[in-house]
């Protein structure tokens, strides 16, 4: 199943780098800096971690290689299935997931990832793949959407000769993300909506607080955009350092895609009060209630589950949200 663990190569300041490299000419404080020459500093501001989990959680995960040309690789998340597990399900669905970070940081190996996908894995009783994606800047959109589509594909080439794919039910497959994730699970989605994937079935889409955009300022993105820990500024330069040379929030990587009625899929929308994308996630929900469901998460902000372990608040609408992608996979109530 497993293969060596990989990580994005992290940077840290180096003194002479203006030097060396020239100046910055774009940067997120504490995250990443962009060098006149191209050159891309990220801060290691979160561990990476191998793909060890707690015996208790009930959960195996391996890293493997998803496509060598591109050095892109995925973490593969499978719940350990117990006697009572097997007598009422013979195969379990997949998700699909990608990672936030603006498109140009994080991992899938980050600690705060690893255990929250984990934590996703157990919940619902699913595989997850989790896809360590091409960063921008150097790997601008549409990079990681490519990587994504390239992730499904491989699945159908991985479905014969492992012993993780004889676990797995491959026509109840769910694209999932968090932030820019979100975003590219949703763009993930429509680019294979009129591609031919049996006997692989893609039966939905979770998108946790996906990342759009747009140059007018929404109310919930005046309203709490720099009290946020996405605030506007770093929005905006995300957008900046993510989008192909020249483009503005006005374009389509930055919106959700509007699909004809007939070809609307099945989407739970997790949405937090105090989240600046608030009013983006409820607006692309508007007119496709029957088939898009959104939950809004009173009290919590942009990233909650992963950076607020520490908050009960946030611990407690985690709990509750893993729930509400369980019951959006199994059709329990209210998503039935």
């Amino acid at each position: 199943m497993g293969a060596t663990t990989l990580t994005h190569v992290t940077t840290v300041n180096h003194p002479n780098n203006t030097i060396i490299h020239g100046p910055v000419v774009d940067e997120v404080e504490g995250l990443i800096r962009v060098y006149k020459d191209g050159h891309v500093e990220r801060c290691s501001v979160v561990p990476c971690v191998d793909t060890s989990l707690p015996l208790e959680l009930g959960v195996a995960c391996s890293d493997v290689v998803l496509d060598k040309l591109t050095n892109v690789w995925g973490r593969l998340y499978v719940p350990m299935m117990t006697a009572s597990t097997k007598s009422s399900v013979s195969k379990l669905p997949l998700i699909v997931y990608f990672h936030g970070g603006g498109f140009c940081i994080g991992s899938a190996s980050w600690s705060c990832y690893h255990e929250f996908v984990a934590r996703l894995s157990a919940r619902t009783q699913c595989l997850v793949l989790s896809v360590n994606y091409r960063l921008a800047p150097e790997n601008p959109l549409p990079a990681a959407y490519e990587d994504g589509v390239n992730a499904i594909l491989w699945l159908k080439k991985a479905r014969n000769g492992n012993l993780w794919a004889k676990l797995c039910d491959f026509d109840k497959i769910f694209l999932a993300g968090d932030s820019a994730g979100g975003n590219i699970a949703h763009h993930v989605a429509a680019r294979l909506a009129s591609t031919e994937l049996k006997p692989l079935e893609i039966q939905g889409t979770i998108l946790i607080q996906p990342f759009f955009g747009g140059e007018a300022r929404t109310e919930s993105e005046r309203r709490v955009g720099n009290k946020s820990m996405l605030t506007l500024s770093s929005s905006d330069t995300w957008w900046r350092m993510s989008l192909p040379r020249g483009a503005d929030r006005e374009h389509p990587y930055c919106k959700p895609v509007k699909p004809k009625s007939s070809t609307v899929m099945r989407t739970l929308v997790c949405v937090a009060e105090m989240d600046p994308l608030m009013d983006r996630n409820m607006e692309m929900c508007d007119g496709n209630e029957e088939v898009i469901k959104r939950v809004l998460y009173e009290g919590v902000g942009h990233a909650f589950y992963v950076l607020g372990k520490s908050q009960q608040l946030a611990h407690t609408k985690t709990v509750e949200m893993l729930c509400h992608i369980d019951a959006f996979i199994h059709h329990y109530e209210p998503f039935n």
